[in-house]
């Protein structure tokens, strides 16, 4: 008989919502195990190449659903490894939001006053810092002057990078090499592990059963190192209280696939999905015009061709984040640089006669591929995303040996949600097409449907229970002990990077987890302070034998 292992707190994910919480627990007293269905990288494996078996395909979680596809990390760290660590506070107006229900889709505890002091922990934590113009590398500088040049206003954007250790390689979607990017390798997940937490990386959750004593029983599968695929051995650990933190693309698959023994879910589980109202746009700058118009140059009498230098966002314009405009009108620009692969796949020829993503004209517009500029736009969706039929295991049909999946995800756009994409796509293109700057057209949709990097809100906190699925402690309603804290949490689209909303939930969220671990009989305190991100932080979290 298999001997089933024991812990008082079982972490699923180790990302955002999943290292603070076993960070907060492990430091209180509790035992804490984080199952992780990625592998366990540390800086030197974080590769500059996109071959097969690289980090950058070990690290993402790419599922193509019906009209939406989810990019994610698949790691531990999570989506801290891949992300560029732009991590802007949510407007005010983001909490009053009334989105596809008709009315306030945020608990009425929850607030961006309430949340400050919230964000400050993870600001302190991590840390974030404002970046100043002179630290800005081409792209976000070309942004910011063809903004000026259009009557628009633009801001470096917070961010949790040292840009004193930055090389500006534009390599940190596959991992920093260098430590700059403050993911969560560097803070919470090493502190966790100082205060006796255990990391299992390729452990990957199947489902929950519950156990006689009124806790929880977690099913996993090991996952291959090479072939993610394959699935070997499975497993079980009991624990007292579950926090799931797979991800909104992952989180509910793993609640609606433990109904058949849990009971039912909550009908807000695998509902209300948002991609953040997320669409890209890609500019083909003339560089003549660029000297012309703007007065930029740089060495050796260029002007621009510098798409593949820096780092991700680090200027926005955020003029349209004004809560006096009507709701689905408010969105953000960001400049962003996605690197070759999905970016010049998706990438469309403005005004082409002919197929816009493939072709003649495609291959004239890849041979500039230097003088690029993407534009990424958060707007605010319907929140029309709802999960299907679920795969037999994991969260999607592994397609390729890494990286690609098909998933449960069905999407399609309402008429508010393409009208907040029209508006966004008609200020990018007011923006930078002005005086024959550029030529700018969004990226497909043709092929994988929408996309999103920050998937939201497939198991929300809410008043309604018939709107959401937890309750404003984040607690699974209906089944006691379970806590979700990752993206799925959020109630909806943020019209701004959403990482550091998550985080700051996860922290608000946790001295109602001690409570809830407590009242369980597990001896576990609340109070641990902020992980010391300049100093403990420098030494990078790695596997142990």
């Amino acid at each position: 008989m298999t001997t089933i292992e024991k812990t008082d707190v079982l972490v699923i994910g180790s990302g955002f919502g999943g290292a603070i919480a076993a960070y907060h627990l492990a430091a209180g007293g509790a035992r804490v195990v984080v199952l992780e269905r990625g592998p366990w990288l540390t800086a030197d494996e974080f590769d500059h190449d996109f071959k097969l078996g690289s980090s950058y395909t070990r690290v993402f979680d790419f599922v193509v659903g019906d009209g939406m596809s989810v990019l994610g990390g698949n790691c531990v760290g999570g989506g801290s490894v891949v992300y560029f660590a732009t991590m802007p506070r949510a407007p005010r107006f983001v909490f009053e939001r009334m989105g596809s229900i008709g009315r306030r889709m945020w608990p009425a505890s929850i607030d961006r006053d309430s949340l400050d002091p919230w964000y400050d922990r993870v600001v302190e934590a991590l840390p974030v810092t404002q970046q100043t113009w002179e630290k800005v590398p081409y792209a976000g500088g070309l942004w910011a002057a063809a903004c000026a040049h259009a009557g628009r206003t633009a801001n470096p954007v917070p961010s949790a990078v040292d840009v004193d250790m930055c090389t500006n390689c534009n390599w940190m979607m596959a991992g920093c090499r260098f430590d700059a990017k403050r993911s969560l390798l560097l803070n919470y997940l090493p502190a966790a592990l100082a205060h006796g937490a255990e990391i299992r990386p390729m452990h990957e959750v199947q489902h929950l059963t519950r156990t006689d004593d009124g806790g929880y029983r977690v099913h996993y599968r090991i996952v291959d190192d090479e072939d993610y695929r394959v699935l070997h051995a499975s497993g079980a650990i009991d624990a007292k209280i579950v926090v799931v933190a797979a991800g909104a693309g992952a989180t509910p698959v793993i609640l609606k696939r433990s109904e058949s023994t849990l009971g039912p879910m909550p009908p807000a589980v695998g509902r209300y999905f948002s991609g953040n109202g997320e669409r890209l746009n890609t500019a083909i700058l003339d560089e003549d015009r660029v000297r012309e118009v703007l007065g930029l140059t740089r060495a050796d009498g260029l002007a621009y061709a510098a798409n593949q230098i820096g780092r991700g966002p680090t200027v926005a314009s955020w003029d349209k984040l004004d809560g006096s405009l009507p709701e689905y009108e408010r969105f953000s620009l960001e400049q962003l640089y996605f690197p070759p692969g999905l970016g010049t796949i998706l990438a469309q020829v403005p005004g082409a006669p002919g197929p816009s993503w493939f072709g003649v004209e495609k291959k004239e517009m890849l041979r500039r591929w230097q003088s690029w500029l993407t534009i990424f736009i958060m707007s605010e969706d319907d929140n029309e995303g709802v999960f299907g039929p679920l795969p037999e295991t994991g969260n999607a049909l592994r397609l390729s040996q890494q990286m690609l999946g098909h998933g449960p995800l069905r999407y399609r756009p309402t008429e508010n949600t393409r009208r907040g994409w029209a508006l966004a796509d008609a200020e990018v293109k007011d923006i930078l097409e002005r005086d024959g700057l550029a030529r700018v057209a969004p990226w497909t949709n043709d092929l994988v449907g929408a996309y999103t990097v920050h998937p939201l809100a497939s198991c929300r906190i809410g008043d309604d229970p018939a709107t959401s699925a937890l309750d404003d402690r984040h607690e699974l309603r209906g089944h006691p002990g379970i806590f979700v804290t990752d993206g799925s949490a959020v109630p909806g689209g943020l019209t701004v990077n959403p990482a550091l909303t998550i985080a700051a939930l996860a922290e608000r969220a946790m001295p109602a987890i001690v409570r809830a671990a407590q009242e369980r009989g597990v001896a576990v305190r609340y109070g641990a302070p902020s992980p010391d991100g300049e100093t403990a932080g420098r030494r990078a979290v790695v596997p142990t034998a």
